[in-house]
Order: structure tokens, then C-alpha cells, then sequence
């Protein structure tokens, strides 16, 4: 490969690593800790704020309307609306664009109230986004959540039927730990702590600054996924008489105080779907038949596609074949009436059946993240046992600042201790060997980045590793290069020899540690996975380094600089 091509490499690696690392720099280093307090916070807490920021603003602006006062900085952005609403309704735009030209240019005080909360949410909802997108802290670097989460066992007697043995508990108990744990795995939430608590319950913990909200759809979503027919006139007449009746049509538990209002074989539900902050809205009551037209326990699989025309997220499921003929005979005998697709007793969407419907299903009605969460539920199956969260909260990081600064310190000294080392023994090459080391972190804090891993102190110990380790090839190759210069070699062809030589030396030491690494990620948990996954990531970026730039660099001082000897030893000119 030419050194041109080589260069070019290197460019877009570096560049590529850049784009994984930047959501994790601007996360932590740009991003004000008040607006990352808010982007962690629930998306009630957003939409509550977000509300109460654009109450406030709008007060301040029709004061200043009523002053003649300016449009303040914050509120700008108002204009650029301002004039578009001008435009459109082909008015003259004003001579000047202060508080009491841009709210008349406004429908009414609600059409500015949401523009100026849509300010609000937007920034904040991205901000949260890009949270999800930035390395995470360990538990034992940043805290977290801790979650203490009661296994209902009566309603697994009652589901069964029968008194449960101790064999039942254990079984449930054991499944229910499973089910979580590839649940939260799945999710990208590496490196929690599940285990049993007493014999009823179990204890999670979950490094990072996690939503609250996100963590619960997890652990709490039942995955009680079900089709039931629609009564469409049935619907219609409840829609009707909840109208007229809207204040004694349910008790307190949303029970109806009068039954007869729909038919026997039918229940009333909610028809949920997501406002602007991702949130489950009601919008409607819908009535369906009691019977379960097909049970989600015949999903065999579950993803996450988008639909080709209008691009909203969909989940496509295969059923297995039970389900698939079950579901085949349910469409047949309904077809051009509506079914609805019910999850958690909460009507998600409902659409018309065209035709018979065998073995895949789609699902719409979605967000990006609801769908996910459903795919993700459904793939893991429905839990063996209702769960309930009796315990939730925070938790500090368990070591403390002054160990993490500590940490970190041995990561840099380790370094520069290196490299100052490389420098005074190897002269102009240790320079050489200090570019590949940094570029080495540089390339293995963006992988973390990229896959979204999760940032420990045994992380950080694995990074150190392999710091050390790093540096051992080159100085295999830099050895090996001074015996070519002692054979009288020039130094182009010292610097080939030194690389081609080194290179399969190189090589098995580090497929040999990649393999260890790689079997501690699979066989081991918690810490010691972090630092299996850590060390793999580091063995196959100092390799890139140490083999592919370090080489480079030799070549630029060869075929650029025109320089005739290598600054390798004290003892060799």
C-alpha cells in the first residue's frame, strides 16, 4: 500500500473517531451542568418545565408590549417566526420588530405560547439525546440508580391456578433474573449489578445517570401484548354517552358505574398515543371484546423497521406457528372490522383488517423509543411474574472523587512516564512512539463512544495495561531496526526490515491477549468485563498504531524531511 493511501487512512480514521468522541466531549465539556441536570431529568419533568419557562416568557413579553419594550435576547427567535407569520398572512411587516409587533403577529397567546415551549422542548430533548449518545460513568465512578423490585407471587397462583411449591418460586424467581438481565443487556446498559434479594425479591443497579423512566419501561414493561376486536358501534355509542355523562361515567379506580352502557362480552379502554415529549396522551375511549384474539406469548421474534411511506417507526413480529393459524382464523372471521393492538391494558393503535393475516405482523402508532422498548420486550419474552418497584433511588459514586482523580492520574502519569522514558532512550523515535500512544487513547476513548460503553475504574485499569503493552511493540520494532542499523543498512531499508520483522512477533502477543480478553468479556460480569472489554478495544488500536502510523512517521522523516539516518540510540549515529 502506498504511503499516500496510508496517509489517507489514518486521516479518516481520525476523523471518524472524532465524530464517535464529539458527543461525549460537547456532553461533558460544553454542555452547562444545569442544562444536563434538566436533560436528565423525566420527560414530565420536561414538559413541566418547558411549560412554566414559556408561562413566564409570555407574561414578560405582553409587559413589554404593553411598554413598547424590545423582543429580549433570549426570545429572538421569535422573530424569524414573526416574520414568517407576516408572510403568509401577506401583511406589510412592521417598521420595527419589538414585543408588541411579534405577539401580533401571533393567532392568539396560545399559538405563542407553544412556539416559545417548543424552544424549550426541542433544545432539551436533544440535549437528552445527545446524552444517550456520550460515554457513560460506571457505577462506581459517577453513581446511579438502585431499584428494589418485589416479585408479585400471588398473581402467579392466581394465573396458575394452584398453591405455589417452592420448585414454582425458585423457577419464577430464576426466569425473572434472566428475563432482566437480557433485557437490560439488550438495551445498552452494560455492567449492572441484578441479583436476588431475600425470595422475593431482586436488588438492581444501574451505573450512569440513567432516566428513570427508561429504566422502568425495562424492568416494568410486562410485555403484555395482545389483539382484541373492535365493537366499532359499540365504541360509538360509549363515545356518545360519555359526552353527555363525563363526570359519572367511572368511580375513582376507573370502574364504570353503569355496565350496561356497553355489552357484556366488551370492556372499555383508554386510546393512548405520544404528544411532542414522547409521553403515553389519552386521547379517546374505545370499546373492545373481552377475549384475547391472540395472545404476544406466540411472538417468536420482534424488530424495529420503518414504514417505506411514511417513515414512522413499525414493529414487524413473526409469530410461531400456533400463533400464526390462530391469528390466520381470528382475521378471517373479522375481516373489515378494526382490531386493536393492546399493550399493558393501554390500546396503542387499532386499524381495519383488509385480509387474512397469517404469521407477520406489523405494529405502528409508535415512537422511535416506544418501539424500540416494545421490539426489545417482546423479544424477550413476558416476564413469569408481575414485578413492582418498591424501592427507587440515587446512589453516589462508591469510590469517591478523590480515588476517581486518583485513577485518572495513573492513567496520565503512566503515559507521559512512558513517554518520557521512550524519549530519552530512543531519542527521535521515543517522539515517534509518543505520537502513537496518544492517538492509541484518542482511537480507544472514541470506541467507547462509538458503542456506547460504559466508562469504569477497571476500564480505566485496562487502559493503562494497555499503555504498557502498546509501547512493547514498538519497542520490538525499534530493537529491530538498530540491528539493521548496526548491519550497515540505510536507513529506508533499516526501517522496512525493523517493521517486517516485528511484525508477526507483534502480532501473536497480541492475538494471544485479544483471546483472553475476549473470553473474560463473555465469561466474566460486572468489573471484570469492563476490563476484558477495554483491554480488547486497547490491544487493536495500539496494533493500528504502533504498526500502521508509527510506520508512517518513519516514512515521512524518509521520503519528506530526505532525512539519511534514524535518531534510534546513543550509540548508533
Amino acid at each position: 500500500m502506498s504511503k499516500r493511501y496510508r496517509f489517507f487512512i489514518i486521516l479518516a480514521t481520525v476523523a471518524i473517531a472524532f465524530a464517535f468522541l464529539y458527543p461525549t466531549l460537547r456532553w461533558y465539556f460544553m454542555v452547562p451542568k444545569e442544562d444536563q441536570t434538566l436533560a436528565l431529568g423525566s420527560r414530565e419533568q420536561i414538559k413541566s418545565y418547558a411549560n412554566r419557562k414559556a408561562q413566564a416568557d409570555i407574561k414578560e413579553l405582553k409587559e413589554l408590549a404593553k411598554s413598547g419594550g424590545d423582543v429580549p435576547q433570549r426570545l429572538n427567535f421569535l422573530i424569524k417566526t414573526a416574520k414568517e407569520n407576516y408572510k403568509l398572512a401577506k401583511l406589510p411587516a412592521p417598521k420595527k420588530w419589538d414585543a408588541r409587533a411579534v405577539l401580533a403577529a401571533f393567532a392568539g397567546e396560545k399559538e405563542a405560547l407553544d412556539a416559545i415551549e417548543s424552544k424549550y422542548r426541542d433544545e432539551i430533548l436533544s440535549l437528552k439525546d445527545l446524552h444517550q449518545s456520550a460515554v457513560q460513568l460506571g457505577l462506581d465512578l459517577s453513581g446511579g440508580m438502585s431499584v428494589v423490585i418485589q416479585a408479585n407471587l400471588d398473581s402467579l397462583k392466581e394465573r396458575l391456578g394452584r398453591d405455589l411449591t417452592d420448585a414454582d418460586k425458585e423457577d419464577a424467581m430464576n426466569r425473572a433474573l434472566e428475563v432482566l438481565n437480557s433485557r437490560i443487556d439488550k438495551f445498552g446498559l452494560t455492567e449492572p449489578v441484578i441479583r436476588r434479594q431475600g425470595n422475593d425479591q431482586i436488588y438492581v443497579e444501574i451505573p450512569g445517570a440513567a432516566d428513570p423512566e427508561r429504566i422502568n419501561s425495562i424492568i416494568m414493561g410486562k410485555g403484555r401484548l395482545a389483539f382484541h376486536i373492535v365493537d366499532d358501534e359499540a365504541t360509538t355509542a360509549f363515545r356518545a354517552y360519555y359526552r353527555e355523562h363525563p363526570s359519572d361515567t367511572f368511580d375513582g379506580e376507573g370502574n364504570l358505574l353503569n355496565p350496561s352502557v356497553i355489552p357484556a362480552d366488551t370492556v372499555v379502554r383508554g386510546l393512548y398515543s405520544k404528544d411532542k415529549y414522547g409521553l403515553d396522551t389519552f386521547t379517546d375511549y374505545i370499546v373492545i371484546k373481552k377475549e384475547v384474539g391472540l395472545d404476544g406469548n406466540h411472538i417468536k421474534n420482534a424488530l424495529v423497521d420503518k414504514d417505506q411511506i411514511t417513515g414512522r417507526p413499525e414493529v414487524t413480529f413473526l409469530l410461531d406457528t400456533e400463533g400464526g393459524d390462530l391469528f390466520y382464523k381470528l382475521t378471517s372471521a373479522n375481516v373489515g372490522k378494526s382490531l386493536a393492538i393492546v399493550l399493558d391494558d393501554k390500546v396503542k393503535s387499532y386499524a381495519r383488517i383488509q385480509e387474512p393475516i397469517r404469521d407477520s405482523v406489523r405494529l405502528t402508532g409508535f415512537g422511535a423509543d416506544e418501539a424500540n422498548n416494545i421490539a426489545l420486550i417482546l423479544r424477550t419474552a413476558a416476564l413469569p411474574v408481575d414485578l413492582e418497584v418498591v424501592n427507587q433511588q440515587a446512589i453516589g459514586a462508591s469510590l469517591g472523587e478523590d480515588t476517581i482523580r486518583q485513577g485518572l492520574n495513573a492513567l496520565l502519569g503512566g503515559l507521559a512516564a512512558v513517554m518520557i522514558f521512550m524519549i530519552i532512550y530512543y531519542k527521535g523515535a521515543g517522539i515517534n512512539a509518543m505520537i502513537a500512544q496518544i492517538l492509541n487513547l484518542y482511537l480507544m476513548f472514541s470506541v467507547l463512544s462509538a458503542f456506547n460503553l460504559t466508562l469504569t475504574l477497571p476500564s480505566i485499569a485496562g487502559f493503562i495495561l494497555t499503555i504498557g503493552m502498546a509501547v512493547d511493540a514498538n519497542v520490538i520494532v525499534f530493537e529491530r531496526i538498530k540491528e539493521e542499523l548496526r548491519l550497515g543498512k540505510s536507513r529506508k531499508a533499516a526501517i522496512d526490515a525493523g517493521f517486517d520483522k516485528a511484525f508477526w512477533a507483534i502480532m501473536d502477543s497480541n492475538i494471544t491477549t485479544f483471546i483472553a480478553a475476549l473470553f473474560l468479556s463473555q465469561l466474566g460480569t460486572g468489573p471484570i468485563q469492563g476490563f476484558a472489554v477495554s483491554l480488547a478495544i486497547g490491544v487493536i488500536s495500539s496494533v493500528f498504531t504502533a504498526l500502521f502510523v508509527s510506520r508512517l512517521i518513519f516514512d515521512f522523516g524518509t521520503d519528506v524531511l530526505k532525512q539519511k539516518s534514524v535518531s534510534i540510540s546513543w550509540r548508533i549515529k
